[in-house]
């Protein structure tokens, strides 16, 4: 098997949200998700997460609509650049009115759980993602 190309950013995981609905996101939604991929990337180093595996990256993009849509949907690995993108989706009322820190709870643990389903597929280590999760005594009420 052929390494996959390495990405000239140098990070592991591209962490993004895109909207899809014209409802407005709390303001601290962008600074949430860099935090959570800032919180999510040394545990994947650590773990060798994509030690030989076909892809040298991941780009995950929440997308903010209607409904809750934990399984991510997979996308082709990208030759080009070594990435896997994968999509969820959470909804948008769900995030509505959320502080800094319920925010980062919610993603953190939506990013896990997708990243939990890519280790499962593809046979990475998923012991530090299930341990990072959010404890359900220190979730908010709403979540």
């Amino acid at each position: 098997m052929t390494p996959p190309a390495t990405p000239s950013h140098g990070t592991k995981l591209g962490l993004l949200g895109v909207s899809l609905t014209m409802n407005r996101l709390p303001k601290n939604a962008g600074l949430a998700l860099k935090t959570v991929s800032r919180e999510l990337e040394p545990v994947l180093a650590r773990t060798h997460f994509f030690e030989n595996k076909p892809f040298s990256w991941i780009t995950l993009a929440i997308r903010f609509g209607t409904r809750d849509d934990i399984a991510p949907r997979y996308n082709r690995i990208n030759k080009k650049y070594g990435d896997l993108p994968i999509s969820i989706e959470i909804d948008t009322q769900r995030i509505a009115g959320k502080g800094l820190q319920e925010l980062v709870c919610v993603f953190r643990d939506t990013a896990a759980l997708a990243l939990i389903h890519v280790g499962q597929k593809y046979g990475c280590a998923t012991t530090a993602l299930i341990e990072l999760q959010c404890r359900p005594d220190s979730k908010p009420e709403s979540y």
